[in-house]
């Protein structure tokens, strides 16, 4: 697995932000509509296709043919979708919409669109990241360095710029308006370089733009409609749930009692956390759809999750934490299709049957009480992960041979021996 550095992540980032920018205005040319922007700031930059293309370039470098088509799409799919929801709530506006192309969702993503993301997404791990990174290193070190300071800085006070006028609560309105005008101008410039026919202005890009009503929770019930509160406490709820899922499944499976816990203190599964949490939010105002629609999203999700968890974990910690290389229909040893599917009956179940129960529940503590509880709990799994990582990260210099040198390491060996990390973590095993 090949190991980006920060530093070329931040030039990938910049450099697919501006192509993306130029492809939606060449596009919107095409289609005779006047765009600059399709993005939250007035650069000549579309910080989605840069998180988007980063995403891929990270999680997928292992993947080739159909494999890094399929996920490129979803992956792409999913932070179009999540940046369209952002957008509306951010701005109460539609940005773009594909309602009137088929097999749709929310009109934010699409099937054709999706596609196309999947074939860019593979062009830009097979070919283009390299080229792009070749380029870099034959140019002069310091030139490139103060290139990329400069847009750097210009993309932050942008962006800074963007939300300060979006709030209206600075006292030199006048002198930000100034400033974010001139990013707006140098946009109209490069814009104008590409077609003569583009405006300054975002939402003056989409004469289908429609105002979006505001969706504001309840303010006299704790965790109402899909907010922080409610997604928090179904993190820990799947957490738990998790971890004692998996750990009767191993019992059943493998007739062994086997830790599944993703930290050390406690049974909580993260990736289980993170799962409903993520599901939750995603497909909430879809939770009154069809099983079938339910199982397919979930799958598609859950699986394509996994994946990133997966490379996450052993790029963060020089270990495999599960490998199913000897189940049928696996990929890479990371991801199977009977265990997409048991993603997919999951999503049903949770939606149809559990997340009724629990929400109910959540919405009955008193206000006071749940917001309390709620940042306890916060406070504690930060703990909780801070003191895993360490645990994990010494546990892996003890397998290299790196001898404790400082108080901490010292700690750690007396804590957390192999011995306690081979019990907490029975699966974890090096990554080749």
């Amino acid at each position: 697995m090949n190991q980006f550095t920060g530093y070329e992540l931040l030039w990938l980032f910049l450099i697919y932000s501006f192509l993306g920018w130029v492809l939606e205005t060449v596009i919107a040319t095409v289609r005779q509509r006047k765009v600059v922007n399709r993005g939250l700031i007035n650069g000549p930059f579309c910080i989605i296709y840069g998180i988007g293309a980063v995403l891929i370039t990270i999680w997928l470098q292992e993947l080739s043919g159909l494999w890094l088509f399929l996920f490129s799409a979803v992956y792409a799919s999913v932070v179009e979708w999540i940046a369209g929801h952002l957008i509306q709530k951010i701005y109460h506006e539609r940005w773009w919409d594909y309602s009137d192309i088929k097999w749709n969702l929310d009109g934010y993503i699409c099937l054709p669109f999706s596609i196309i993301w999947g074939a860019l997404g593979y062009v830009i791990v097979k070919w283009v990241n390299r080229l792009l990174l070749d380029f870099l290193n034959i140019c002069p070190e310091f030139l490139i360095h103060l290139i990329l300071l400069i847009l750097i800085g210009a993309l932050a006070f942008d962006a800074l710029a963007s939300y300060i006028l979006l709030r209206g609560t600075s006292e030199k309105l006048e002198k930000w308006e100034e400033a974010n005008n001139r990013f707006v101008s140098i946009s109209a410039k490069i814009a104008r370089w590409i077609t003569v026919h583009v405006q300054s202005r975002i939402h003056k890009a989409y004469p289908k733009a429609v105002k979006a009503e505001a969706v504001t929770a309840s303010k006299e019930i704790f965790a109402a409609g899909c907010g922080f509160y409610k997604i928090v406490m179904l993190f820990f709820i799947g957490a738990f749930l998790g971890d004692i899922t998996e750990t009767v499944f191993c019992r059943i499976t493998a007739g062994v009692w086997m830790s599944r816990s993703s930290v050390v203190w406690g049974p909580f599964s993260i990736v289980w956390g993170l799962a409903i949490g993520a599901v939750t939010a995603l497909l909430y105002k879809y939770k009154d759809k069809s099983d079938s629609f339910l199982f397919i999203a979930g799958t598609l999700l859950g699986g394509a999750y996994e994946y990133l968890c997966s490379v996450f974990t052993e790029m963060m910690f020089g270990k495999v934490f599960w490998d199913y290389s000897k189940i049928p229909f696996n990929l890479g040893g990371r991801i199977n299709l009977l265990y997409c599917f048991f993603w997919g009956i999951a999503a049903v179940v949770w939606f149809k049957k559990l997340f009724p129960f629990f929400e109910k529940g959540l919405e009955k503590i008193p206000i006071k009480i749940g917001k309390m509880v709620t940042w306890v709990l916060i406070v504690f799994m930060s703990c909780n992960i801070m003191m895993s990582c360490l645990a994990l990260i010494r546990y892996d210099e003890r397998s290299s041979q790196v001898e404790a040198k400082n108080s901490l390491q010292i700690w750690l060996d007396q804590h957390y021996d192999d011995k306690t990390m081979q019990r907490i973590y029975p699966n974890a095993i090096e990554a080749k």
